[in-house]
Protein backbone atom coordinates (compact mmCIF):
# COMPACT_ATOMS: atom_id res chain seq x y z
CA UNK A 1 0.00 0.00 0.00
CA UNK A 2 3.14 2.23 0.58
CA UNK A 3 4.24 1.91 -2.86
CA UNK A 4 0.79 3.46 -4.15
CA UNK A 5 0.29 5.76 -1.88
CA UNK A 6 3.97 7.75 -2.05
CA UNK A 7 3.52 7.54 -5.97
CA UNK A 8 0.03 9.90 -5.81
CA UNK A 9 1.47 12.09 -3.82
CA UNK A 10 3.97 14.28 -6.36
CA UNK A 11 1.20 16.26 -8.24
CA UNK A 12 -1.39 16.57 -5.01
CA UNK A 13 0.94 18.99 -3.59
CA UNK A 14 1.04 21.23 -6.33
CA UNK A 15 -2.64 21.71 -6.07
CA UNK A 16 -3.31 22.58 -3.17
CA UNK A 17 -5.16 25.96 -3.14
CA UNK A 18 -2.43 28.52 -0.81
CA UNK A 19 -3.64 31.74 -1.86
CA UNK A 20 -1.66 34.78 -0.37
CA UNK A 21 -2.39 37.36 -1.85
CA UNK A 22 -5.51 38.82 -3.45
CA UNK A 23 -4.89 38.31 -7.47
CA UNK A 24 -6.99 41.23 -8.92
CA UNK A 25 -4.57 43.42 -6.91
CA UNK A 26 -1.37 41.67 -6.20
CA UNK A 27 -1.35 38.52 -8.11
CA UNK A 28 -1.01 35.10 -6.94
CA UNK A 29 -4.03 32.96 -6.96
CA UNK A 30 -3.59 29.02 -6.44
CA UNK A 31 -0.58 26.74 -5.84
CA UNK A 32 -1.78 24.99 -9.59
CA UNK A 33 -1.43 27.91 -11.54
CA UNK A 34 0.36 31.64 -11.85
CA UNK A 35 -1.78 34.42 -11.76
CA UNK A 36 -0.73 38.07 -12.93
CA UNK A 37 -2.23 41.05 -11.33
CA UNK A 38 -4.65 43.05 -13.23
CA UNK A 39 -2.28 45.64 -14.90
CA UNK A 40 0.69 43.53 -15.04
CA UNK A 41 2.43 42.28 -18.34
CA UNK A 42 4.36 39.51 -17.07
CA UNK A 43 5.42 37.67 -13.25
CA UNK A 44 8.63 35.71 -12.48
CA UNK A 45 8.00 33.27 -9.54
CA UNK A 46 10.47 30.99 -7.77
CA UNK A 47 9.80 28.75 -4.93
CA UNK A 48 11.32 26.05 -2.39
CA UNK A 49 9.11 23.53 -0.65
CA UNK A 50 10.11 20.94 2.14
CA UNK A 51 7.53 17.80 2.27
CA UNK A 52 7.95 15.93 5.57
CA UNK A 53 5.65 12.64 5.61
CA UNK A 54 4.19 11.33 9.02
CA UNK A 55 2.25 8.49 7.95
CA UNK A 56 -0.57 7.93 6.20
CA UNK A 57 -4.27 7.17 5.71
CA UNK A 58 -5.59 3.50 4.61
CA UNK A 59 -8.70 2.43 2.56
CA UNK A 60 -10.54 2.50 5.32
CA UNK A 61 -9.55 6.43 5.91
CA UNK A 62 -7.48 5.10 9.48
CA UNK A 63 -4.51 7.30 10.02
CA UNK A 64 -1.24 4.88 10.03
CA UNK A 65 1.97 6.26 11.10
CA UNK A 66 5.31 5.31 9.41
CA UNK A 67 7.32 2.15 10.54
CA UNK A 68 9.69 2.91 13.19
CA UNK A 69 12.88 3.95 12.38
CA UNK A 70 11.41 5.09 8.95
CA UNK A 71 12.07 8.97 7.02
CA UNK A 72 10.13 10.12 3.79
CA UNK A 73 11.17 13.96 2.74
CA UNK A 74 10.77 15.89 -0.51
CA UNK A 75 12.30 19.07 -1.77
CA UNK A 76 10.76 21.10 -4.95
CA UNK A 77 12.49 23.44 -6.41
CA UNK A 78 9.52 25.58 -8.42
CA UNK A 79 10.36 27.88 -11.13
CA UNK A 80 7.34 29.40 -13.48
CA UNK A 81 6.68 32.44 -15.31
CA UNK A 82 3.37 34.10 -16.18
CA UNK A 83 2.59 36.37 -19.34
CA UNK A 84 -0.47 38.60 -20.59
CA UNK A 85 -1.42 38.02 -23.86
CA UNK A 86 -4.71 40.36 -24.23
CA UNK A 87 -6.35 42.59 -21.88
CA UNK A 88 -8.91 39.77 -20.10
CA UNK A 89 -5.94 36.72 -21.46
CA UNK A 90 -3.22 35.30 -19.43
CA UNK A 91 -0.78 32.25 -19.46
CA UNK A 92 1.76 30.72 -17.51
CA UNK A 93 4.57 27.50 -17.12
CA UNK A 94 6.06 25.92 -13.78
CA UNK A 95 8.53 23.90 -13.88
CA UNK A 96 9.43 21.99 -10.61
CA UNK A 97 12.71 20.15 -10.12
CA UNK A 98 12.15 17.27 -7.10
CA UNK A 99 14.46 15.93 -4.11
CA UNK A 100 13.53 12.78 -2.81
CA UNK A 101 15.04 11.19 0.56
CA UNK A 102 13.50 8.18 1.99
CA UNK A 103 14.74 5.71 4.92
CA UNK A 104 13.82 2.16 5.30
CA UNK A 105 15.34 0.29 8.23
CA UNK A 106 18.78 -0.42 7.28
CA UNK A 107 18.02 0.90 3.73
CA UNK A 108 18.17 4.54 2.22
CA UNK A 109 17.74 6.17 -0.90
CA UNK A 110 17.69 9.39 -2.71
CA UNK A 111 16.82 10.27 -5.78
CA UNK A 112 16.24 14.29 -8.04
CA UNK A 113 14.65 14.92 -11.47
CA UNK A 114 12.42 16.87 -12.98
CA UNK A 115 8.45 17.25 -11.98
CA UNK A 116 5.75 17.04 -13.87
CA UNK A 117 5.12 20.42 -15.50
CA UNK A 118 2.39 22.58 -15.64
CA UNK A 119 0.95 24.97 -18.94
CA UNK A 120 -1.98 27.58 -17.33
CA UNK A 121 -4.11 30.01 -19.45
CA UNK A 122 -6.62 32.49 -17.41
CA UNK A 123 -9.85 34.76 -18.66
CA UNK A 124 -10.04 37.51 -16.54
CA UNK A 125 -13.81 38.26 -16.44
CA UNK A 126 -14.08 41.65 -15.39
CA UNK A 127 -12.64 45.16 -16.44
CA UNK A 128 -11.01 47.02 -13.48
CA UNK A 129 -9.61 46.31 -10.36
CA UNK A 130 -12.11 44.61 -7.54
CA UNK A 131 -10.60 45.67 -4.63
CA UNK A 132 -11.55 48.57 -2.71
CA UNK A 133 -11.33 50.22 0.45
CA UNK A 134 -14.66 50.95 1.13
CA UNK A 135 -18.26 49.93 0.53
CA UNK A 136 -20.45 52.21 -1.63
CA UNK A 137 -22.71 49.99 -3.38
CA UNK A 138 -23.41 47.06 -4.53
CA UNK A 139 -21.13 47.52 -7.13
CA UNK A 140 -18.34 47.52 -4.73
CA UNK A 141 -18.55 44.03 -3.70
CA UNK A 142 -18.41 42.45 -7.38
CA UNK A 143 -15.75 40.28 -6.68
CA UNK A 144 -12.32 38.75 -8.94
CA UNK A 145 -13.87 35.83 -11.17
CA UNK A 146 -10.92 34.03 -13.14
CA UNK A 147 -11.92 31.12 -15.25
CA UNK A 148 -8.67 29.01 -16.33
CA UNK A 149 -7.57 26.09 -17.61
CA UNK A 150 -4.11 24.06 -17.50
CA UNK A 151 -2.28 20.78 -18.67
CA UNK A 152 0.04 18.65 -16.56
CA UNK A 153 2.57 17.27 -19.01
CA UNK A 154 4.46 14.25 -17.62
CA UNK A 155 7.79 15.34 -17.19
CA UNK A 156 8.61 13.63 -14.36
CA UNK A 157 9.87 10.20 -13.22
CA UNK A 158 6.92 7.99 -13.08
CA UNK A 159 6.15 4.33 -12.46
CA UNK A 160 6.10 3.99 -15.82
CA UNK A 161 9.57 5.15 -16.72
CA UNK A 162 12.09 2.90 -17.33
CA UNK A 163 14.44 4.93 -15.34
CA UNK A 164 12.23 4.55 -11.89
CA UNK A 165 12.83 1.13 -10.01
CA UNK A 166 11.03 1.82 -6.67
CA UNK A 167 7.95 3.78 -5.77
CA UNK A 168 9.74 5.89 -3.54
CA UNK A 169 11.87 7.60 -6.11
CA UNK A 170 9.36 9.14 -8.38
CA UNK A 171 8.78 12.39 -9.47
CA UNK A 172 5.53 12.62 -11.41
CA UNK A 173 2.38 10.80 -12.02
CA UNK A 174 3.32 9.74 -15.55
CA UNK A 175 -0.13 10.95 -17.10
CA UNK A 176 -1.14 13.86 -18.99
CA UNK A 177 -4.15 15.91 -17.01
CA UNK A 178 -6.42 18.61 -17.90
CA UNK A 179 -8.16 21.14 -15.66
CA UNK A 180 -10.91 23.40 -15.50
CA UNK A 181 -10.29 25.86 -12.85
CA UNK A 182 -12.28 28.71 -11.17
CA UNK A 183 -10.98 31.39 -8.69
CA UNK A 184 -12.80 33.68 -6.70
CA UNK A 185 -11.82 36.64 -5.01
CA UNK A 186 -12.65 39.50 -3.09
CA UNK A 187 -10.61 42.37 -1.21
CA UNK A 188 -12.50 44.79 1.00
CA UNK A 189 -9.22 46.38 2.58
CA UNK A 190 -7.88 44.77 4.91
CA UNK A 191 -9.62 41.99 4.64
CA UNK A 192 -9.79 38.98 1.75
CA UNK A 193 -11.83 36.04 0.73
CA UNK A 194 -11.30 33.96 -1.95
CA UNK A 195 -12.69 30.11 -3.49
CA UNK A 196 -10.16 28.54 -5.68
CA UNK A 197 -11.87 25.68 -7.15
CA UNK A 198 -10.37 23.09 -9.81
CA UNK A 199 -11.46 19.86 -11.28
CA UNK A 200 -9.02 17.52 -13.64
CA UNK A 201 -9.09 14.29 -15.92
CA UNK A 202 -6.77 12.25 -16.89
CA UNK A 203 -5.80 11.20 -20.20
CA UNK A 204 -5.88 7.76 -21.39
CA UNK A 205 -1.85 6.43 -21.73
CA UNK A 206 -0.94 2.71 -22.82
CA UNK A 207 1.17 0.76 -20.37
CA UNK A 208 3.93 -1.69 -21.01
CA UNK A 209 6.47 -0.96 -18.28
CA UNK A 210 6.50 -0.39 -14.32
CA UNK A 211 9.28 -0.09 -12.36
CA UNK A 212 11.82 -0.89 -15.43
CA UNK A 213 10.05 -3.99 -15.78
CA UNK A 214 8.56 -5.10 -19.38
CA UNK A 215 4.67 -6.13 -18.05
CA UNK A 216 1.79 -7.10 -20.74
CA UNK A 217 0.25 -3.98 -22.20
CA UNK A 218 -2.45 -2.25 -20.68
CA UNK A 219 -4.60 1.00 -20.71
CA UNK A 220 -4.38 3.03 -17.76
CA UNK A 221 -6.60 5.82 -17.31
CA UNK A 222 -5.58 7.71 -13.54
CA UNK A 223 -8.98 9.16 -11.58
CA UNK A 224 -10.59 12.26 -12.52
CA UNK A 225 -9.47 14.62 -9.36
CA UNK A 226 -11.39 17.53 -7.63
CA UNK A 227 -9.59 20.04 -5.25
CA UNK A 228 -11.23 22.91 -3.35
CA UNK A 229 -9.68 25.85 -0.95
CA UNK A 230 -11.20 28.82 0.96
CA UNK A 231 -8.79 31.45 1.99
CA UNK A 232 -8.91 34.01 4.17
CA UNK A 233 -6.48 37.01 4.70
CA UNK A 234 -5.86 40.41 6.75
CA UNK A 235 -3.81 42.84 4.88
CA UNK A 236 -1.40 45.21 6.72
CA UNK A 237 -0.13 48.82 5.50
CA UNK A 238 3.54 49.81 6.90
CA UNK A 239 4.10 53.52 6.95
CA UNK A 240 6.50 52.53 3.51
CA UNK A 241 2.97 51.74 2.30
CA UNK A 242 4.87 48.16 1.82
CA UNK A 243 1.99 45.52 2.83
CA UNK A 244 2.28 42.57 5.23
CA UNK A 245 -0.72 40.31 4.33
CA UNK A 246 -1.31 37.36 6.87
CA UNK A 247 -3.58 34.09 5.41
CA UNK A 248 -5.49 31.10 6.26
CA UNK A 249 -6.89 28.35 3.99
CA UNK A 250 -8.79 24.97 4.61
CA UNK A 251 -8.22 22.78 1.87
CA UNK A 252 -9.72 19.52 -0.05
CA UNK A 253 -8.08 17.09 -2.28
CA UNK A 254 -10.35 13.85 -4.03
CA UNK A 255 -9.45 12.17 -6.57
CA UNK A 256 -11.16 9.18 -7.97
CA UNK A 257 -10.60 5.09 -8.38
CA UNK A 258 -8.40 4.58 -11.53
CA UNK A 259 -9.11 3.05 -14.64
CA UNK A 260 -7.56 0.02 -16.77
CA UNK A 261 -8.37 -1.46 -20.14
CA UNK A 262 -11.89 0.85 -19.07
CA UNK A 263 -12.79 -0.90 -16.24
CA UNK A 264 -12.07 0.52 -12.22
CA UNK A 265 -9.24 -1.25 -10.70
CA UNK A 266 -8.31 -2.09 -7.17
CA UNK A 267 -4.71 -0.97 -7.32
CA UNK A 268 -5.72 2.15 -8.15
CA UNK A 269 -8.28 3.21 -5.57
CA UNK A 270 -9.78 6.75 -4.73
CA UNK A 271 -7.60 9.13 -2.79
CA UNK A 272 -8.39 12.02 0.06
CA UNK A 273 -6.60 14.78 1.56
CA UNK A 274 -7.95 17.66 3.88
CA UNK A 275 -5.47 19.84 5.21
CA UNK A 276 -5.04 23.71 6.47
CA UNK A 277 -2.98 26.26 5.63
CA UNK A 278 -0.84 29.55 7.04
CA UNK A 279 0.60 31.85 5.17
CA UNK A 280 2.33 35.17 5.15
CA UNK A 281 3.74 37.51 2.45
CA UNK A 282 5.82 40.86 2.62
CA UNK A 283 5.17 43.08 -0.79
CA UNK A 284 7.02 46.39 -1.74
CA UNK A 285 5.37 49.81 -1.79
CA UNK A 286 4.55 49.57 -5.63
CA UNK A 287 4.42 45.98 -5.07
CA UNK A 288 6.96 44.54 -7.89
CA UNK A 289 8.70 42.33 -5.46
CA UNK A 290 6.72 39.84 -3.29
CA UNK A 291 8.30 37.82 -0.48
CA UNK A 292 6.39 34.47 0.86
CA UNK A 293 6.12 32.06 3.43
CA UNK A 294 3.50 29.47 3.67
CA UNK A 295 3.10 26.25 5.87
CA UNK A 296 0.44 23.19 4.69
CA UNK A 297 -0.55 20.69 7.53
CA UNK A 298 -2.54 17.59 6.70
CA UNK A 299 -5.25 17.17 9.60
CA UNK A 300 -4.02 13.48 10.85
CA UNK A 301 -7.38 12.43 12.20
CA UNK A 302 -9.33 9.54 10.55
CA UNK A 303 -11.33 10.03 8.24
CA UNK A 304 -9.28 13.29 6.78
CA UNK A 305 -8.17 10.88 4.05
CA UNK A 306 -7.57 7.71 2.25
CA UNK A 307 -4.83 6.00 0.76
CA UNK A 308 -2.62 9.03 0.49
CA UNK A 309 0.23 10.07 3.03
CA UNK A 310 -0.22 12.71 5.71
CA UNK A 311 2.46 15.37 5.18
CA UNK A 312 3.41 18.95 6.21
CA UNK A 313 4.70 21.08 3.61
CA UNK A 314 7.24 24.53 4.33
CA UNK A 315 7.57 26.84 1.26
CA UNK A 316 9.56 29.49 0.22
CA UNK A 317 9.06 32.12 -2.24
CA UNK A 318 9.50 35.54 -3.74
CA UNK A 319 7.65 37.15 -6.93
CA UNK A 320 8.86 39.66 -9.43
CA UNK A 321 6.24 41.84 -10.97
CA UNK A 322 6.66 43.82 -14.30
CA UNK A 323 4.41 46.32 -15.63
Amino acid sequence: MKKVLISLLFSGSLLLPLNTLAASCCGGGSASSLILPKMADSMFDYSFSYEKYDGFWNVDGDHIDDPEGSSFEQYRSNFAYANRLGYRWQASIQVPYVWNKNIYPEKESATNGLGDTVLGLWYESFDDVKCVWKVTGWKSLEPAIYFGTSLTLPTGKSMYSGDVTQDNDVTGRGSYRLDANLLIDKTIYPWSLSWALSYGMHIERPVNEEFGRTVEPYDLQLGDRISNGITFGYTHFLESLSTVTVSASVNDLREGEGKINGLKDASLPSIKKQSVGLSLSYSTPIMDWVYKVSLNHALQGDGRGENFPTTDIVNLGVTYVIR
